[in-house]
């Protein structure tokens, strides 16, 4: 018999719920062999310096030691309950919160929660060769501290599928590791999840990007009326935050390096920057542009029908709901969104609750603007004269109104062939992919060396130096 908090560190009470023990058991080595089989490549024998949390508590969620990833103790932890919280939005606000999922609203809560555990192992999948090309220890540790984070906020959803969604939860929880991201037979249910992460820059973007709409999910989800839902994204956030700060700042580390090199050699020419073995920021601007634009078809439709049944049912809020100044019901509401009429894109107001999607997008984009705000400072403390920008909403989109659309980056509604002419100028083109994964042929696995393309952190991880052995290979 497993030990389940010595196993699974939770504060579920996992040791009581027999059927759940059993349900987990069986579940168990059926996830150990999909890590084996999809979890960062060659890397099962190395002792990695692993955060693993072990409860909520501050002093808990963050132990620090070394760890082989197939051992880690992937937990089941909810944000402690509130006996007093209530419903705060839709038709049953004021009404206390759920306890157990109703009866009419549990075919729809449960491929939300299978929708956001999709995303987990897909991420997992999506990365899995990247620690073969690692720019340092550093980093090489990050990689992996993400890929068992999500690993966890797997179990964070299976735990919910099992517990609360009887055998359609079950079977809901082996489909989840039946998938695989880009497989043309069994893909992953959200497309940026099946985009292939060919490098570390893609990598970045996507902990940038894609990460950072896992937290806007996360935080709508936060506000659901299921209150276990709600209290398991309130977790899931704490450790979000990191995976966002991992690209952030891998992206900033990128654009300094390539600033350093161009200030050196008083170069600005990116093929004399790609000799000398830095990626240009043009090519950074491209990758930023298609993981943003893929990243926005995430939210869904700019109009939808579902995101106000999901809303008036109590299920999945608005971003930051309880603090929003509003009736929480959003009758009469309107709000503005785009879309081209006659070549032109112009903007109307559509009822609030239809427009949800739209809602987390725009307060998304802005969090976006912000860091990317952050990232031309340092073009702009290294004197060049070159600017990071987003482009329109509209560019390069698959979902929505913009779906099937021809937008440059400026938003300007182009044919086929004026969008033809210049994707490459707007997008990444095979030759940069090959470029940039060229730089990382081989892995930098020093203590404290870093490749040459990337400049160092400020600081190690947990007051660590950066000389410190983040990895050690076995």
């Amino acid at each position: 018999m497993i030990n389940y908090t010595e196993k699974i560190p939770n504060n579920v009470d996992l040791g009581r719920d027999r059927v759940l023990q059993r349900a987990l058991e069986h579940w168990q080595p059926a996830f150990l062999g999909w890590w084996y089989d999809m979890g960062p490549a060659e890397s099962r024998n190395y002792d990695v310096y692993l955060r693993t949390a072990i409860s909520v508590e501050p002093d808990g969620w963050a132990q620090f030691d070394y760890v082989k990833m197939p051992e880690y103790r992937w937990g089941v932890f909810l944000q402690p309950r509130d006996e007093n919280r209530q419903v705060n939005f839709g038709t049953h606000k004021g009404q206390p919160a759920w306890q157990e999922v109703p009866g009419e609203y549990r075919s729809t809560l449960r491929r939300i929660i299978v929708t956001q555990g999709d995303t987990e192992p897909a991420s997992v999948e999506q990365q899995k060769m990247l620690g073969l090309s690692c720019p340092s220890l550093y980093d090489l540790r990050n990689i992996f501290q993400v890929n068992v984070e999500e690993g966890r906020h797997l179990w964070a959803m299976v735990y919910l599928l099992h517990r609360y969604f009887g055998r359609d939860g079950r079977e809901e929880a082996e489909a989840l590791l039946a998938r695989r991201s880009g497989d043309t037979d069994n893909p992953r249910i959200l497309g940026a999840f099946n985009e292939p992460t060919p490098d570390w820059l893609a990598f970045y973007m996507f902990t940038f990007f894609t990460d950072r709409d896992g937290k806007f999910q996360l935080c709508a989800l936060a506000e659901s009326g299921f209150d276990p839902l709600a209290r398991t994204c309130r977790f899931m956030l704490t450790e979000e935050a990191h995976h966002m700060f991992v690209g952030e700042t891998g992206v900033s580390r990128i654009i300094q390096r390539t600033c350093e090199v161009m200030k050196e050699n008083k170069v600005e020419d990116p093929a004399d920057l790609r000799a000398l073995g830095v990626i240009d920021l043009e090519t950074i601007q491209k990758y930023l542009n298609f993981h943003y634009s893929v990243t926005l078809d995430l939210y869904g439709s700019d109009v939808s029908s579902n995101a106000a049944n999901y809303f008036t049912s109590g299920l999945k809020g608005r971003f930051r709901e309880t603090k929003l100044e509003d009736d929480h019901v959003l009758s009469g509401a309107v709000y503005p969104v785009s879309e081209v009429v006659g070549g032109k894109i112009v903007t109307k107001t559509v009822p609030a609750l239809t427009a949800l999607n739209e809602r987390l997008r725009d307060d998304y984009i802005d969090e976006i603007a912000d860091g990317v705000r952050r990232w031309q400072r340092v073009i702009d403390q290294a004197g060049i004269p070159f600017r990071l920008t987003l482009p329109h909403k509209g560019f390069h989109r698959e979902i929505g109104n913009f779906a099937g659309l021809f937008i440059s980056p400026e938003g300007e509604a182009l044919t086929e062939e004026a969008w033809k002419k210049h994707e490459f100028e707007w997008l990444p083109s095979p030759q940069d992919y090959a470029f940039v994964q060229s730089l990382m042929s081989g892995r930098v696995t020093e203590p404290g060396k870093f490749a040459n393309w990337i400049a160092p952190p400020l600081r190690g991880i947990n007051n660590q130096p950066l000389h410190f052995e983040y990895v050690r290979f076995n």
